[in-house]
């Protein structure tokens, strides 16, 4: 069994890029951004005094980030009442892999546009529905998801499906709740 320090620096290598990414869809201020990834980086060097390795490590640092954030989030709704999350973080990595493609600079506009506003509806997703979500695009299986989330796997399949029908729907309505 590893070191606490040694499970950390284990972790950070496998998942660093993750963590950036998770904390620029739950943060949109830079500064603040900045603070979260301090955040989590901290509660997952202390997780790891506990970890008795029942599941993978990339679940493990997935659970410890999403709570950190989440917990991140409900400090600063307390603090702001301005929108939980921006993803232009996310927005700008995305744009950036369009134009190492080779796409021609038009379509990595309009790709980047289409990113903007998709993250733009994830953004206004309630918490839960926000970390199913994120953790599907970072490719992780319902099982997976289930077990950082606590909730059951079938669930969250059902959760997945709906909300991309949620995000399908405001996407061609501009954005726009729609009541039923």
């Amino acid at each position: 069994m590893l070191s606490q320090d040694d499970s950390y620096r284990e972790a950070v290598a496998a998942h660093g890029q993750a963590i950036g990414r998770l904390a620029g869809a739950y943060e949109a201020d830079p500064d603040l951004r900045d603070d979260l990834v301090q955040e989590i980086h901290l509660a997952l060097w202390r997780s790891f005094a506990g970890f008795d390795e029942r599941c993978s490590l990339r679940t493990w640092v997935y659970r410890v980030a999403h709570n950190a954030a989440a917990s991140h989030v409900v400090r600063s709704k307390r603090r702001r009442a301005t929108p939980l999350v921006s993803l232009d973080e996310l927005a700008e990595a995305g744009e950036q892999t369009e134009v190492a493609t080779g796409r021609d600079e038009g379509e990595a506009a309009e790709q980047s546009q289409i990113l903007e506003r998709m993250y733009a509806l994830i953004q206004q997703l309630n918490p839960m529905d926000r970390q199913v979500i994120l953790l599907y695009l970072e490719g992780m299986d319902a099982a997976g998801i289930g077990e950082i989330t606590g909730i059951s796997s079938g669930y969250v399949a059902t959760k997945i499906h709906r909300i991309k029908a949620i995000l399908a729907e405001r996407f061609r309505n501009g954005g726009k709740h729609v009541q039923r």
